[in-house]
């Protein structure tokens, strides 16, 4: 016998599958032992051989009750290791040899003194008081299963004692039945139950195997970041112009806003079905409000001051493709990490992180020395420039400027012909020729650079060769779709990391035919819900493939909408909810909290809203973990895991502190009170907004980061974000008591950060961030930069 070790067997059920087939939940799934029938054989014997003489030292222990709960489903992982953090006995036997297979659910029952918690997620292990203390349940879904109650599906499976309630605190989501109730075909003795369980091992143990290595139980992960995206901008972020009956979680507070779809602006209906099936963080910020900065930090799991990766002398961004800053190779990014776990990597879409150092083919700052192994999109960025917009972020300076020389030079040429035609001056006429020379090139330069500038920064490559300069815009969106769906179908018998950097929203705001007017929000409306059905094509390439409930996807922004973007009475930008500020305001959540959407079908809980702050930096650690890897130990990493957090056995974020830079000044920082609830946020500098109480500083490109058009306060601005999310009431001494023991703790934990930062080269600043000609990459003989080995993407 086997010391009291019993055996229920539940019938394998399955729910119906959900929403448009995207959202497959299983009613149940399978402890199985079978590498094959030698191993069945052993397990069965060490599990006899541990069971009973523990058993035998605890005679008068309670009861305890096991159940492994797994899904079964369209998962393209068959089995994975599990590790028992209590109970060292029980742990040593189980860490090897416990599998996970698709099939119905044996719940086992085994005598033991103390709860056993076991993680089932690859190898994750967690703190077995802190799981089984909490009982956390992520779940919604209920269906009653033979004799068991389960919700859709437990984080983690836990070994609980019989005298606990079981429908206490413990675990909500699990009630484990007691032996008594359990239910054998009458006739079958506790013996006999005891040596079935044997045999059941030994029977299923004797099935072909269908798992992998543990490889196949990493999930594939798909990355969609936007561009300029403005949180107010999507349904439930809110957007309450969307849908009748949309929470409006923008402000971390749920309250339900009817409104009807004849008022619609723009809709994003597959975004927002990504936060209905999946998790919703309505407190992500970004760690930049610019884009070059914030994707650094988001590759890399740390503040782009870190490495470098920002200026301090108004350089916000990469201002041209042929410079020599950009994200140093010394830089882990989570794909180098991922790809050295097998999985295969790709980027598609926008990169703005450097390319070339010292010569224009010498790539050392492209993605594929970044760990991708697959590059397809643009080596910098969309701008107006790129089709000679009226927004213009430098060819419209630039013109100014050099007609301003010209002028200069004209005259100066006009000045000494005419000296030298008077007889007033003597002397050669090679100043003349000169001066005229100078002028005729500075004219035909202000009246060419938008050209030049087209050529130079709006083209396609493919890996490290130039297949499109300058771009057709026109055909860009079907191209990107493209090489998704090529990516997907080419590596989905492999774990694999797709981050697709979307150029939408950016302007100029290029739209298709298909989708221009669509929107009563205007070209930006239309240019929202063109990505947004881009969204949808890229989930249906998931399904089509079967690798949706096998794919994390998560979808956000780089920073918050520009507000700037702006022309007469047209708004080109985008819309920042009820947040003050917008892009490159370094402070105010307008410009830093984005969008933050996970879905895993079966792993996250479908539907659920996480009112924590946590970073962009977060994905870092969180997609590591996942894939298999280490976060580096030889570095700070700002970033924190989310797992805990998504999945529900962690209350709280793991962020107490987050600061906030602009260049690299520290503009704010909030603190995570946890043992009050509150979230505060200390302003040290602040941009002036132009005109005054305009809320934007308009007539330029972003506010600043310094000089005389920012303000810094003494003491700083102090914001209650749990009240105040809006940061429409600055708080005093004599309005809040807490205030300087928020000043005073937040100060010493800037200090604590201040501590850990080691001086970098500026990346961004004068020297790495003015264009060089023989960096400017050119598919012909520069400068005659031209080629099209796209044809037609049809």
């Amino acid at each position: 016998m086997l010391g009291g070790l019993s055996t229920a067997v539940l019938g394998s059920s399955s729910l119906p599958l959900g929403i448009k087939g995207r959202r497959q939940y299983a009613a149940s799934g399978a402890f199985l032992v079978r590498r094959d029938y030698v191993r069945s054989l052993i397990f069965c014997f060490c599990f006899y051989i541990s069971v009973r003489p523990f058993a035998r030292m605890h005679r008068h222990s309670r009861l305890a009750h096991l159940a492994l709960i797994v899904h079964r489903g369209d998962w393209s992982w068959d089995s994975g290791f599990i590790s028992v953090t209590h109970t060292p006995p029980i742990r040593e036997l189980l860490k090897d040899l416990f599998m996970f297979s698709t099939e119905p659910v044996w719940p086992i029952f085994f005598r033991d003194s103390d709860p056993i918690c076991i993680s089932w997620h690859w190898g994750l292990e967690h703190s077995c008081p802190a799981l089984c203390g909490r009982g956390q349940s992520g779940s919604t879904d209920t269906t009653v299963m033979g004799v068991m109650k389960v919700k859709q599906p437990p984080a983690f499976v836990a070994i609980l004692p019989s005298d606990m309630p079981p429908r206490g605190s413990l675990y909500p989501g699990l009630e484990p039945p007691s032996p008594r109730q359990t239910h054998f075909p009458s006739g079958i003795s506790e013996r006999k139950r005891s040596w079935l369980a044997v045999m059941v091992g030994v029977l299923l143990g004797a099935r072909p195997s269908a798992c992998g290595d543990l490889s196949g139980s990493r999930p594939n992960i798909l990355l969609l970041m936007a561009d300029d995206f403005g949180i107010g901008d999507i349904g439930c972020y809110g957007n309450n112009s969307i849908r009748q009956g949309c929470e409006n979680h923008s402000s971390g507070l749920p309250t339900k806003t009817p409104v009807t779809m004849d008022l619609a602006l723009h809709t994003t209906p597959n975004i927002d079905r990504l936060a209905e099936d999946g998790v919703m963080l309505t407190q992500h910020i970004a760690a930049a409000s610019v884009c070059t900065p914030s994707r650094a930090a988001f590759l890399t799991g740390r503040y782009p001051l870190r490495s470098g990766m920002v200026s301090s002398n108004g350089y916000r961004v990469l201002q041209w493709t042929g410079v020599s800053g950009g994200l140093s190779t010394n830089e882990i990014t989570f794909a180098k990490i991922l790809k050295d776990r097998g999985y295969a990597t790709g980027l598609i879409g926008k990169w703005h992180l450097g390319l070339n150092c010292e010569s224009s083919s010498d790539h050392c700052h492209h993605p594929l020395n970044h760990g991708f192994d697959h590059f397809y999109g643009m080596p910098f960025s969309m701008m107006g420039d790129c089709i000679h917009w009226e927004l213009s972020e430098k060819r419209a300076g630039m013109e100014h400027k050099l007609n301003v020389c010209f002028q200069i030079m004209a005259f100066a040429a006009l000045t000494l012909t005419a000296g030298k035609l008077t007889h007033l001056t003597s002397g050669s006429w090679t100043p003349v020729v000169w001066s005229t020379v100078a002028a005729t090139l500075l004219f035909v330069t202000s009246y060419s650079i938008g050209v030049l500038i087209v050529h130079a920064d709006c083209f396609l490559m493919r890996n490290r060769t130039i297949t499109e300069q300058p771009m057709h815009f026109q055909r860009t969106t079907s191209l990107l779709l493209k090489e998704v769906s090529s990516f997907v179908q080419r590596n989905k018998h492999r774990p694999f990391l797709l981050f697709v950097s979307f150029l939408h929203v950016h302007t100029p705001l290029i739209t298709t035919e298909k989708f221009r007017g669509k929107s009563a929000h205007g070209l930006y409306g239309d240019n929202t819900e063109e990505m947004d059905w881009m969204v949808g094509q890229i989930l249906d390439t998931l399904d089509m493939e079967g690798l949706t409930n096998s794919t994390l996807v998560y979808f956000t922004s780089d920073h918050g909408g520009s507000l700037e973007a702006q022309l007469g009475k047209e708004q080109y930008g985008g819309w920042n909810g009820i947040y003050k500020g917008g892009k490159g305001m370094g402070g105010w959540e307008g410009g830093i909290r984005v969008p933050g959407i996970f879905r895993w079908p079966g792993v996250l809980q479908a539907g659920r809203v996480i009112h924590e702050p946590t970073s962009l930096m977060d994905v870092f650690p969180t997609v590591v973990q996942l894939g298999g890897g280490e976060v580096p130990q030889d570095r700070v990493i700002d970033g924190r895991d989310l797992l805990p957090l998504l999945l529900g056995t962690a209350q709280h974020s793991a962020h107490e502190f987050l600061l906030h830079y602009c260049e690299n000044l520290l503009h704010a920082a909030r603190w995570r009170q946890r043992d009050g609830g509150r979230l505060w946020k200390v302003h040290y500098t602040t941009p002036l907004f132009h005109p005054e109480g305009a809320g934007a500083c308009y007539g330029r490109g972003v506010c600043p980061c310094s000089g005389d058009q920012v303000a810094h306060h003494d003491p700083p601005l102090l914001f209650d974000l749990s009240r105040d999310p809006s940061e429409a009431h600055a708080l005093t001494p004599d309005t809040e008591p807490s205030f300087y023991h928020v000043m005073d703790t937040v100060a010493r934990a800037v200090e604590e950060h201040c501590r850990t930062l080691i001086p970098v080269p500026l990346q961004l600043d004068t020297l790495g961030n003015i264009w060089r000609p023989w960096l400017q990459p050119c598919c012909g003989q520069f400068p005659l930069c031209w080629c099209d080995r796209e044809g037609d993407p049809r």
